[in-house]
C-alpha cells in the first residue's frame, strides 16, 4: 500500500476565511520586518539577492520570526519554483517526487527552491540524501529550524549551506505587525494604550502569536484595559525547552553573569530558568559547580553556601526553597572570583597523564617490613612537626621529575592569605636547598 502524499501545509493561498496570520503573511522581501541584519542592502541575503544567485541556506530562529515567509519571498525574488515540505510529514516518496519535478524544471531552464520546515527532524541519512541534488544544482535548499544547526544537522549538509540566524521580533517590528493588522481589519485594536504595551510583551517576539492574539480580541466591542486583556488571554509561557538549545543558553548566561560579578543579571537569568520550568536541582548543581570552579579558595565559604542552599531547597521544596537558591546566586555573584584551583586541577591532571608510572621518592614511603627498610623506604624522611617552623622543605615529587607549580592563587579574596603562605614556604624551601 503506497503512502499518501504529505499534506502541503505551506503553500496554500490564503482565503478571506484564513487566519489573520496567514492573510498578512508578506509575499515580498521588502515587507518582511525585524530581519534587516539579513535583508538590508549590505546584509548577507540582501547582497545575495542583488547578485541574482540564491545559494542553499539554513534559517535558524525562534518560532514566529518569519522563517517560512522569508523562504517563500526568496523563491519569489529569485524566480524559482517554490516546493515546500514539512519534515514532520514528508517521507522518501515526497522527496523523490520533488527531486523529479525539480530535475524536469532544470532541463527546461528553471530552478527550484526546496523549502524544508523543521529540517532538524530529518534523520542523518535523510539529510545526506539532499547532498547530490544540492551539489548538482537541481534544487536550492532552504531549511528552517528552531534548533541549533551545529547539533542537529550533518556537517556535510552544513558545509554546503550557509546558516543565517533570524532574530525574535523586537517591539518596533511587532508594532509594524499591529499596524498591518489594523489596516487589514479596518479599525484600531480595542485596547487602551497600556493594554497595547502589554500585548507586545505577551507576544514575546513571536509575530504569528501576536496576530493570533489580535484575532482573538478583535471582535471586542469596548476597549480592553490591561487587567481585562490579561483576563481575556492566557499569558504565554516563555520560549524554553529544557532538553534543547535554550536550556544551555540560559545556564550559560547565568554562569557567565556570576563570573562577571553581576548579581542582578545572574538573578534575572535564574528567574528566567525557573519561569521556563527548569528543574531547580539542576540549577543547584550548576551553582555548586560554579562555587568550586570560579570562586574556589578565593572564598572557601562559597562551597559551604552552595551545599547549604541546595539542602535548604530539598527540605523546603518549591517555591519556598527557591529563595535559598536565589540567595546563593547573590552570594556567588558578589564573592571574589578565582579559577586558580580549577586551573591547578587541570594542570596536575595533564602532568600526571604525561609522567608515566613514576613512583614516589623513597624517603616519603612507609617501611612496615625489614626488607622495605633495607631498600631505603623512609630513609632520610624529615618529620615536618619536628622542624622549628613546622616546615621541612623536602621534595615530594618523584625522583627524576622537577618540581612543578600547578596552583598559582591570585592576590584577592582569601587567596591573598594563601599566596603569602606559598611565598613563605617557597622562600624557606630555597633557603634549605641552599644550605
Amino acid at each position: 500500500m503506497s503512502r499518501a502524499p504529505a499534506p502541503d501545509l505551506l503553500s496554500r493561498v490564503p482565503s478571506t476565511n484564513a487566519p489573520l496570520a496567514e492573510r498578512l503573511r508578506p509575499s515580498k522581501l521588502a515587507d518582511i520586518v525585524g530581519q534587516d541584519h539579513l535583508l538590508g542592502p549590505d546584509a548577507p541575503i540582501g547582497r545575495m539577492i542583488a547578485s541574482g544567485r540564491l545559494g542553499s541556506m539554513v534559517l535558524w530562529g525562534p518560532p514566529g520570526c518569519g522563517k517560512t515567509t522569508l523562504a517563500r519571498a526568496l523563491a519569489e525574488a529569485s524566480e524559482l519554483a517554490f516546493e515546500p515540505l514539512s519534515a514532520i510529514f514528508a517521507g522518501v516518496a515526497d522527496l523523490r517526487r520533488v527531486f523529479d519535478a525539480a530535475r524536469q524544471r532544470r532541463d527546461q531552464g528553471r530552478g527550484t527552491a526546496l523549502f524544508i520546515d523543521e529540517i532538524h527532524r530529518f534523520n542523518r541519512a535523510q539529510q545526506d540524501g539532499f547532498l547530490p541534488f544540492v551539489e548538482d544544482g537541481t534544487v536550492v535548499l532552504i531549511g528552517a529550524t528552531t534548533e541549533n544547526p551545529s547539533f542537529e544537522l550533518n556537517a556535510a549538509l552544513l558545509s554546503r549551506a550557509r546558516v543565517y540566524v533570524l532574530k525574535r521580533l523586537d517591539e518596533a517590528a511587532l508594532a509594524r505587525v499591529i499596524a498591518r493588522a489594523e489596516a487589514e481589519l479596518g479599525r484600531p485594536l480595542p485596547l487602551t494604550l497600556e493594554a497595547r504595551e502589554v500585548l507586545l510583551t505577551l507576544a514575546d517576539g513571536d509575530g504569528r502569536y501576536l496576530l493570533n492574539l489580535i484575532e482573538d480580541i478583535s471582535g471586542e466591542a469596548e476597549p480592553l484595559d490591561q487587567a481585562a486583556l490579561m483576563a481575556r488571554v492566557q499569558r504565554r509561557a516563555p520560549v524554553y525547552d529544557k532538553a534543547r538549545d535554550e536550556h544551555y543558553n540560559l545556564i550559560s548566561a547565568l554562569h557567565k553573569s556570576l563570573r562577571g560579578s553581576d548579581p542582578d543579571a545572574a538573578l534575572y537569568w535564574f528567574q528566567r530558568m525557573l519561569a521556563g520550568g527548569e528543574d531547580p536541582h539542576f540549577i543547584a548543581r550548576r551553582l555548586t559547580r560554579f562555587a568550586v570552579e570560579d570562586i574556589g579558595l578565593a572564598d572557601p565559604g562559597a562551597l559551604t553556601q552552595a551545599i547549604a542552599a541546595w539542602q535548604a531547597f530539598e527540605r523546603l521544596g518549591s517555591p519556598e526553597g527557591e529563595l535559598a537558591l536565589g540567595q546563593l546566586v547573590l552570594y556567588l555573584g558578589t564573592a571574589p572570583k578565582s579559577n586558580a584551583g580549577y586551573t591547578a586541577f587541570k594542570a596536575a591532571a595533564k602532568a600526571a597523564a604525561s609522567s608515566g608510572s613514576l613512583t614516589p621518592p623513597a624517603h616519603i614511603l612507609n617501611a612496615p617490613t625489614r626488607l622495605m627498610g633495607d631498600l631505603g623506604y623512609g630513609k632520610g624522611y624529615q618529620y615536618d612537626h619536628d622542624a622549628p617552623d613546622g616546615f621541612s622543605g623536602q621534595s615530594y615529587f618523584p625522583d627524576g621529575m622537577a618540581r612543578q607549580t600547578f596552583y598559582d592563587p591570585p592576590d584577592r579574596g582569601f587567596e591573598r592569605e594563601v599566596r603569602k603562605r606559598l611565598d613563605w614556604w617557597a622562600k624557606k624551601r630555597a633557603e634549605r636547598a641552599g644550605s
